[in-house]
């Protein structure tokens, strides 16, 4: 019997952080198709804050709160995308095309 481990590497964490980072850089250059201004400023800060987080916890060795922390930042930005916040149309980066 072959014994399976589920490792965060480095190679993984980086990969994340880039499609991450690149996702946020989109959204926050897209238009927004909606009146929810506010409610945009408010998805974008918590982006940021996640990222910040998955930082500081990486920075720590702590990887499976750092990827945790990523998938939340990536979780709002497809949660923007859904609702037309930001108007992406990227279905490697969002869920919403």
């Amino acid at each position: 019997m072959v014994e399976i481990k589920n490792i965060i590497t480095d190679e993984k964490l980086a990969k994340y952080f880039k499609v991450t980072s690149k996702a946020l850089e989109i959204a926050k250059q897209s238009d927004n198709r909606t009146k929810l201004v506010k409610e945009r400023e408010d998805i974008v800060d918590m982006i940021e804050r996640y990222l910040k987080d998955a930082f500081y916890f990486k920075d720590k060795g702590d990887y499976v709160n750092a990827f945790a922390a990523l998938n939340y930042a990536h979780g709002w930005l497809d949660e923007g995308a859904r609702l037309g916040i930001f108007d992406v149309h990227d279905s490697k980066l969002f869920t919403a095309d």
